[in-house]
């Protein structure tokens, strides 16, 4: 069964609702926690600019918070961009994977707004756990004995408990993963009931259900109204999780959640915070929180921390799978990645991506030290996400369902316009910190431009490489030595002979008895099956091409490949065959300018890669490397 096939056995159900629970903790994890800041955040600007807090205003804000939700997470995400899954896969490379398999054409536009896309995505997951993390620990602040005593550690234990949480991810999360369903669980009903509680002081704030009142707040105040929406938007930070993670749970238990849990308790919760506003206006500094009684602020404090924690371990899982993605689809260097589970394929772990992050995140907590400050640059990666995620679905549309490409512009312009109005609203926080995760984002663009324009480079490289049908015929003409057992070379195409071939033949003047023309691709399908995996092909007496398959999401392992491949036909003894790989010295060639630099960056890169023996899971004892210089 698939996630999405309705249950209809008690086994079925069972396992329905299992995903479901999952999916509260690991794609509602960010969504469900901005509820400790977004209003304060919100109402935060009609303090500063007016002085008083008027019950229309909280009213309003409270109605464009709801409304938000319906709109982008409710209308968009659960309801119309799951339904655009990549063989059951989501997220943005998926979806761009998807497009460019569709079609050729546009393939560049589509590229660029995947990487786009990507590169906001990673400023994202540098914010999401440092503002998370340190809006729960400041909740210590408004408890009783402690307000005004304890500003000064809450940086300090903040940073304990990210740079913990980053140490632990090279263990995986197997071990405790199971608990993040039940706490977020216990999390959103403890929103619930606080709502509730909270909406019982002033029932007028009701009227936020109207999405008059969201107007009525932007109309009276309009030199204010940018602010207060780039502040709103905090709101939906995290949305983009729902169609990254669709793969892990399947979008009907995820749809199922959000109707039946999470949208209800979120928007009891922001009701409940705006009628305790209306009730007492100088609760606006910390609503959620003092919506609790004394005795139950430490222990909110701690489950706050607790739920915090689970969003920001989502969002660092979701910065390993992008990073998986994209170094399948050729945007980024071989990197070390490690299957930390051998129950779960999406649950692995990215060494390099987890060290960077937390340094940055890090760097992060040090410079803004609070997270209203953090508010500040937080919303711009998340929403430029979102409208390239738009973009991709107008391009889907035109591409898989056969619309007019005017017709699917139109049919998307709704959350297309409401989503550059939230853009042009978090631009205006560029000069207060907006403009770190821009950095971050152009910087991962940088890195992909280089990267493949690199890797175009190398290709043409190749192209000019002796042809494998001449060194056929040359041997042909004068046989070598041969040398016993086998000899696999790894090759981008078994059209072209491998450098290593050619210096194996030139030095050491011998040809195994077997040689395997060995080929790894990469489908624009997340996962293929066993069948597709190997395909063989003969190129010459003792001579043959292998062709080795792996989905974006999948691990490529060789040893694995070549397993299959002996089911098929390809008779070999590995302890009498040789890995052959061919080591490029790469040297800037006569390029200028912004090339030269691009050129630099992707020699960096290939130096620091991960060893094609490791990443393709080679034997490390059979390898042999033979280098050659490129001139890029």
């Amino acid at each position: 069964m698939t996630p999405d096939t309705a249950p209809d056995s008690p086994a079925k159900l069972r396992r329905f609702l299992v995903l479901a629970l999952g999916s509260v903790g690991i794609v509602y994890g960010d969504i469900g926690t901005s509820p400790l800041y977004a209003f304060r955040e919100s109402i935060s600007h009609l303090r500063a600019g007016t002085g008083a807090i008027v019950a229309g205003d909280v009213t309003g804000i409270i109605s464009l918070m709801l409304w938000t939700l319906i709109v982008i997470v409710a209308i968009k995400y659960v309801w119309l961009l799951m339904r655009f899954d990549n063989r059951g896969e989501g997220g943005i490379l998926s979806l761009m994977a998807l497009v460019q398999g569709a079609s050729a054409r546009h393939k560049g536009l589509t590229l660029a707004i995947g990487m786009i896309g990507a590169g906001l995505f990673f400023g994202d997951a540098a914010l999401t756990p440092a503002i998370s993390v340190l809006s729960a620990v400041e909740g210590l602040g408004v408890i009783k004995g402690l307000e005004g005593q304890i500003d000064g550690v809450i940086v300090p234990i903040a940073l304990v408990l990210l740079v913990g949480l980053f140490v632990i991810q090279r263990y995986g999360t197997g071990g405790i993963g199971h608990w993040f369903g039940p706490v977020c669980l216990v999390w959103f009903v403890t929103l619930a009931i606080l709502g509730i509680v909270g909406i019982s002081k002033a029932p007028e704030v009701l009227g936020a259900l109207n999405p008059a009142a969201g107007v009525k707040v932007l109309l009276a105040h309009p030199g204010l109204a940018l602010a207060i929406l780039g502040s709103v938007f905090l709101t939906v930070t995290g949305a983009e999780a729902l169609y990254a993670d669709m793969g892990h749970f399947g979008s009907g238990p995820i749809r199922l959640a959000w109707i039946t849990l999470v949208f209800p308790c979120l928007a009891l919760n922001y009701l409940g915070q705006g009628a305790l506003v209306l009730s007492d206006p100088t609760m606006a500094d910390n609503p959620f929180f003092r919506l609790a009684p004394d005795w139950f602020q430490l222990p909110l404090v701690g489950l706050a921390t607790l739920a915090t924690i689970i969003a920001s371990q989502a969002v660092i899982s979701g910065a390993f799978s992008m990073t998986r993605q994209a170094v399948q689809l050729g945007l980024l260097p071989r990197m070390t990645l490690r299957q930390t589970s051998e129950a779960h394929a999406g649950q692995i772990y990215a060494p390099e991506v987890n060290w960077i992050l937390m340094v940055a995140v890090a760097i992060l907590v040090l410079l803004f030290k609070s997270s209203s400050a953090l508010a500040s640059a937080y919303g711009i990666s998340v929403v430029g996400a979102m409208v390239t995620s738009s973009l991709l679905a107008v391009l889907a549309l035109h591409r898989l369902n056969g619309r007019r490409l005017v017709t699917a512009a139109l049919l998307l312009s709704p959350f297309i316009i409401v989503e550059t109005v939230f853009l042009v609203a978090n631009l205006t926080k560029i000069a207060h910190g907006g403009f770190v995760p821009l950095v971050i984002a152009a910087a991962i663009i940088l890195i992909m431009s280089a990267w493949m324009r690199g890797t175009r480079a190398m290709a043409k490289a190749e192209l000019r490489d002796v042809k494998m049908a001449d060194v056929l015929d040359m041997l042909a003409q004068r046989p070598p030595l041969r040398a016993r057992g086998a000899a696999v070379f790894l090759t981008a195409t078994p059209e072209t002979a491998p450098v290593a071939l050619m210096h194996n033949l030139k030095h050491n003047q011998v040809l195994h008895e077997q040689v395997i023309l060995l080929t790894v691709k990469v489908s624009d399908r997340p996962h293929v099956t066993p069948e597709e995996q190997v395909t063989i092909a003969p190129v010459a007496e003792g001579v043959k091409a292998l062709t080795m398959t792996f989905g974006f999401m999948d691990t490529p392992n060789v040893t694995t490949g070549l397993t299959l491949a002996r089911t098929r036909g390809l008779k070999f003894d590995i302890m009498r065959t040789s890995f052959f790989l061919s080591r490029r010295t790469l040297v800037s060639g006569r390029s200028t300018g912004f090339a030269k630099v691009l050129d630099a960056i992707f020699i960096v890169l290939s130096r620091n890669a991960v060893r094609a023996a490791d990443y393709f899971h080679i034997p490390v004892s059979r390898v042999v490397e033979l280098g050659a210089q490129v001139v890029i």
